[in-house]
């Protein structure tokens, strides 16, 4: 069974920081592209960024490029999103799931609650 468990989020003060974490079970992490997604109310999910299996190469939404950085620790089988200088337009519940673009599975985790207010 596909499982993941998004973590770290919280409330913050624009020009903030904050670093996600996302452990996942139910498939080999290491051979799996991870991205992270985020959606805020009356707006449908996004991604925010990818990673190949590897984590050599990613990719970020246009809104996040040069803030946000993803990496992946495949020892500890962990997935990872720092975000800096967060903006209040980065306010959502944010989710991570297998794949460099679409999702992979169709089940998510609980999410992890971003706001960003001063």
């Amino acid at each position: 069974q596909v499982q993941f468990v998004e973590s770290g989020g919280g409330l913050v003060q624009p020009g903030g920081s904050l670093r996600l974490s996302c452990t996942a079970s139910g498939f080999i992490f290491n051979g799996n592209p991870m991205s992270w997604y985020r959606q805020s109310p009356g707006k449908g999910r996004e991604q925010v960024a990818g990673t190949t299996s590897d984590g050599t190469t990613t990719i970020y939404a246009d809104s996040v490029k040069g803030r946000f950085i993803i990496s992946k620790d495949n020892i500890k089988n962990i997935l990872y999103l720092q975000m800096n200088n967060l903006k209040p337009e980065d306010t959502a519940v944010y989710y991570c799931n297998a794949g460099y673009g679409s999702p992979r599975w169709q089940s998510w985790g609980q999410g992890t609650q971003v706001t960003v207010s001063a």
